[in-house]
Parts: C-alpha cells; structure tokens; sequence
C-alpha cells in the first residue's frame, strides 16, 4: 500500500491530478447533461474535463523532466505547473474559474503543503476566483469553493482532515445551489460547475487520505440533490419541478427559455493574452460594457480570457489593444447547442489538421490548406484543442499530423473522439515539424484517402529531423556532459553534439546528417536568429554537398532556435 502523504507533495499532486481527470472523465457526461447556467449549452463538464487535462498533462512534464530518478520534483515546480497547465488549457466559463482557483491555490502551496498552508490556499483560491469574475452569482461553483474554503478553518490539525472538511462543506453548499440561483431551481437541478468542483476535491480526499469519498451533494431533510454516478439520491421537489431518484435528472442540455431565447449574447469567446496588468484593467472595463459572463483570469503576463459577447470582433480587438491575443476560440451558442436553424456548409471530403511550433509555419500551413494547431513553447495542445481543429476543418476525412512524438497519446485520443463523431480520421505519427512539412508537400486531396495516407506517411518517414536546444542545467547526454548554456543538436531526438554556438553546431549537425546521403535540406529558423545564419548555412550545403538544395523557412516564436530536415 503506498504511504499516504502528511503533506501536499509533488507525488500528491500530481496523484490529485490525474485522479481528478478520471473523476471528471467519469462524470463529465452528466455533468454536462444539468449545465443550465449561465447558459444551457451542455458543455461544463467537457470544459472542466479538458482544463484538467490540461493541468494533468503540464505536471506530467514536470516529472518527465527531473532527471535524478530517486527524488521527486519540488512542490513548487508541481503546483505551479498545475496551474499554469490549467490556465493554457482553460476551456468555458467553469473551466476558466477552475483555473483560477488552481492559481490562487498554487500561489499559497508552492511555499508548503501542511494543513495550515492548504487552508490558506483555499481561501486564497476562493477570493481569487471571485475577483477574477466581473459579477459574481451565489448558487455557482463560487459559492461552492467559498463553502469550502469556510469549512475548511476548522480544528483539523492535520492534512486529511482539512481535505476531507473542504470536500463535505463544498458537497453541502452544492447541495443548497437550487434554492440561491432561480434557473437551477427550476430546472431541478445543482450547479454544474460547483459540483465539477466537488468532483476535483474528492479526488483530492483520495489522493491524500487514499480513500475515495462518498461522491454528490451532501443533503439534509427537506433539501434536493442530483444524482451523482447513478447513485440513487431521493429528494424533494425544488421549485416545483419532482427530483427523481436514481439516474440522471436529463438525458441532455436542458432549455431554459427565459435564458435562452430572452436575448442573451450569441456567442462565447476565449483567448490567452499575453498583456501587462494595468492593460487588464482597462480590458476588463471594456469586455464588461460588450456583454456577460466576463472572466479574465491570471497574472505575471499571461492571462485567459472569457465572454459572451454579440460582438466577437469586438472583443478579439479588445484583446488585441490590450496585448497579444492568441489560440482564440470564437463559439456560436445556437450552433453549439443545436438551435440554428441555418443550413450548414456541406463539408470537404478531406483536409489536414497539423501541429506546429511557431506562427511563421502556422502560415505556410494554412496558406497550403491544412487548419493548424500552434504548439507554443511550454504549452503543448490538448487532446480538446485537436478535436477542436478536426472540427474546424469541416471534412469527411482528416489526416492529422502532431509532429511531436510527446503528443502522440494526445493525438491518438483526438483522432478517437473524432471518429465517433463520424469523421474519418488517420493519425500519421509524425515527430518533428519538418517531417509535417514534408508530409504536406505530397498530399493530394484528390486521390483515394488510404493512398494518400500512405504517401504522406512515407514522406515523413524518410525525412531525417534535428533541432538546437540551449541546455538549461549541467547534465548527461549521448554526446557526453553538457554544461548550462551549452548549444545542444539534438538529431531524431537524441543529444548528438555539444557545441558553443548556434552556427558552428549547426553545421556539424549537418554534416553528420548529410553524411548518410540527401536530396533536400529544410531549415526553420527562430524569431531570433539572423537571416545571414541561414544564408551562412546554405553555402555550407552548396559548397560541400553537390546536388543537395535547401528552402529557408521563418518559424516566428519557436521553442528551438533551428529546426532542420533531411529528405
């Protein structure tokens, strides 16, 4: 049995994590299935499942790039990648919330995990989460993570005490959302949003007492409570509306019309934004005179920002003279929820959804015709984001390309949601950006779709990647210890030469490269280095190997400073 922590650790929270992951993945269906505020689209558990996934995929990392194999990383790296995961990866209203609670804990846990900093980071989480949202409504997951915080300044000494007094005042308060918010109550049911969050706290019961926690809303005599995993829980009429026992309350998103059809904004938009704070502050005062539901949470830089607005444009231009808007999501609330009545475009019988590392190839892609999905330097895509794209591309059949061999799981699990939606789509598992390139020159959309899988498959396969890394720490390699700062070339994945600079690394990596023989040299260069580098490099390729031509590419903000491909 493994030792239960007597603080929050790295190991614990990245226990918490992935069983929160599960426990939403679990619910998520009927949690979507009672989302009815602030708008009944459907989506909160999706959106809650996806942000976490996003948290769980960035502790992940973390542990992935401790390199010492017998200590874990420290608490600080975990809980801050947590949140940031979960702020990259924010998706809805609720999921934008979860963030910021994650956030507000994160900044509390990073100096300790005993039971005293845990309830201060809860409360610190609350208070956070409330301001980030520009109107705050009782009877929503902000008044769950309040009770929460509330019951958790008890007498508890230790760390599972507190977990578990958070997780029954969050289950209790959830249990009261019918009776403070109008829309819940007549539909029969508690918050979506509040009880993905009881959700998340009962898998942090478990993974910090190794018990996992009577699930749902805690309820007293006389109150109502939704079903929770098909449990069977008996409650009174709320609002007048009977509360069933046993299933879900709703086979689907519910129609409330006096919140749907009563002239509510049309649509839902989300983007990160990278902006100074008091440009913030000024963004904030203009997205709350477009529409409702403003949340914009964040700090140090890098903020995630949600509305609903009947302007979208409105509101990306907001973004886009407060800082740098990317990865926006622009969401038609009728469309998504199956109330426009518009005949829909027929869909293309293929098209391709590719990863890349930089806007300079989110360019060249889409000017060939493929919907991209862009990889920002520590901030991989999610599985949601893919299927997102897939979506975008609007196509009988998809050939999706990761370029990266880290987002392989990822792509696979976007390529099996996609399918069951009906799209036909082949996962060609390419691992770097040039062997996407190459894959992209030879599709043709006009031949048989195994055929053209086949030839984009080969491309790739026969294309030869590399990329320089600068290293962030003394370390082993294949090519012998490196020390920090030194210019790695990393060749189809591994550490093959140590170099001092960009440019003399670059061409030994070449060389070593061409060295097997070539036809075709591509490079993709960083937002950072100079065009007379890649002019430098192309005369080292024309002088030494005959017959071998090379194409420049820009890649704009790119993790490595050079990528290169041999075909």
């Amino acid at each position: 049995m493994p030792q239960l922590p007597d603080d929050l650790d790295a190991v614990a929270v990245r226990t918490w994590c992935s069983l929160a992951l599960e426990a939403l993945g679990r619910e998520r269906a009927e949690i979507d299935a009672i989302n009815v505020y602030p708008i009944a689209d459907g989506d909160t558990g999706t959106n809650l499942y996806l942000t976490v996934e996003s948290a769980a995929a960035a502790v992940e990392a973390v542990f992935a790039a401790h390199e010492t194999g017998t200590t874990a990383p420290a608490t600080a790296d975990a809980v801050r990648a947590m949140a940031h995961g979960a702020l990259i990866g924010a998706r809805g209203n609720s999921g934008t919330i979860l963030a910021q609670l994650l956030r507000g804990m994160a900044g509390v846990l990073a100096d300790g995990g005993d039971a005293a900093h845990l309830r201060l980071a809860l409360t610190s989480a609350a208070a956070a989460a409330r301001q980030a949202v520009a109107h705050p409504v009782e009877g929503t997951v902000l008044t769950v993570a309040s009770a929460a915080a509330e019951a958790a300044q008890g007498d508890e000494r230790e760390l599972r005490g507190v977990v578990s007094a958070a997780y029954e005042g969050a289950r209790a308060a959830l249990a009261k959302t019918p009776e403070q918010l109008a829309v819940l109550g007549r539909a029969g049911v508690v918050d979506a949003g509040g009880r993905g969050l009881v959700a998340v706290l009962g898998a942090l019961v478990e993974a910090v007492t190794g018990q996992a926690p009577v699930r749902g809303p805690r309820t007293e005599p006389g109150k109502a409570a939704a079903p929770v995993d098909g449990g069977s829980v008996v409650g009174l009429p709320v609002g007048g509306v009977p509360v069933p026992a046993g299933g879900a309350l709703v086979e689907g998103p519910l129609d409330c019309p006096e919140d749907l059809d009563g002239g509510g904004p049309a649509f839902e938009v989300i983007y990160l934004l990278e902006a100074r704070d008091e440009q913030v502050d000024r963004l904030r005062t203009r997205l709350d005179a477009l529409g409702d539901s403003l949340v914009v949470v964040g700090g140090d830089g890098l903020w995630h920002v949600h509305v609903h607005v009947d302007d979208a444009g409105a509101a990306v231009e907001a973004g886009v003279e407060a800082g740098r808007p990317y990865r926006i999501r622009i969401t038609h609330f009728a469309t998504e929820s199956g109330h426009d009545v518009r005949v829909q475009a027929e869909p293309a019988q293929r098209a391709v959804v590719v990863v890349v590392p930089g806007d300079g190839l989110a360019g060249l892609c889409t000017e060939a015709g493929a919907t991209t999905v862009i990889a920002r330097p520590g901030e991989p895509p999610a599985s949601g984001e893919l299927v997102d794209a897939i979506r975008r591309a609007h196509a009988r059949e998809v050939v999706l390309l990761p370029n990266d061999a880290a987002l392989r799981h990822t792509a696979a699990a976007a390529a099996e949601q996609a399918r069951t939606e009906g799209v036909r789509v082949a996962l060609v598992p390419t691992r770097a950006a040039v062997q996407g390139i190459a894959a992209l020159a030879v599709h043709e959309p006009d031949r048989g779709f195994d055929e053209d899988v086949v030839a984009m498959t080969a491309a790739a396969g026969a294309t030869r990647y590399a990329e320089l890394a600068v290293a962030e720490r003394q370390s082993w390699t294949m090519a012998g210890i490196c020390q920090a700062g030194d210019i790695l070339g990393l060749i189809d994945g591994d550490v093959a030469v140590i170099g001092a600079d960009v440019p003399a690394t670059a061409r030994t990596v070449l060389d070593r490269m061409l060295a097997a023989g070539g036809e075709l040299v591509t490079l993709v260069l960083g937002e950072d280095v100079p065009d007379a580098m890649a002019d430098a490099l192309e005369e080292h390729v024309r002088e030494g190997y005959l017959a071998v031509d090379t194409v420049v590419y820009r890649g704009g903000r790119q993790r490595a400073p050079l990528l290169i491909g041999v075909e």
